[in-house]
């Protein structure tokens, strides 16, 4: 599927959310009616979302990164949906892809987190490089652990 990233607006926040509540990441996250929403106004306000748009600018997925999210120095990727229709496409590898090329540029480590309930994305993120460094009990809910991830430059491995 050919897919452009673009820096999201709030013109895409109902794709968005529709892509993060039928996700696995939102039914355990963001249950509570406008959780999601609220927080991808927020996402959106502070630049921080880039969606896919295939050919006819239809929102397919979006990525949310924080530059200096993680320890106040390295990226974070905070959040990354597919729609539920579109996925299985490639679309979550393009959008991981973009994460690295922009992020790569000016920082040596990436950094995410990846529930234990979602071990697909935990393999997947291992295949393309990241290493575990760590777990943290319990991080956003009770009872769900959290895998720190990290992944270095490539001239730094």
């Amino acid at each position: 599927m050919e897919i452009t990233i673009i820096k999201g607006s709030i013109d895409f926040i109902n794709d968005c959310e529709d892509a993060l509540l039928n996700s696995e990441l939102g039914i355990r996250y963001f249950s509570k009616k406008g959780n999601a929403r609220k927080a991808l106004e927020e996402g959106f306000a502070k630049e921080e979302i880039y969606v896919a748009l295939d050919i006819n600018q239809n929102c397919k997925g979006f990525i949310w990164f924080i530059l200096d999210g993680a320890f106040h120095s390295f990226p974070y990727l905070h959040i990354i949906a597919v729609s539920q229709e579109s996925r299985n496409n490639g679309i979550g590898k393009k959008l991981l892809q973009f994460f690295e090329d922009i992020c790569f540029k000016d920082n040596t480590k990436l950094f995410l987190v990846v529930a234990d309930f979602n071990p697909d994305a935990k393999i997947l993120y291992e295949k393309i490089g990241y290493i575990e460094i760590g777990t943290i009990p319990s991080l956003y809910r009770e009872g769900i652990t959290e895998h720190l991830m990290m992944k270095l430059r490539e001239e730094t491995r």
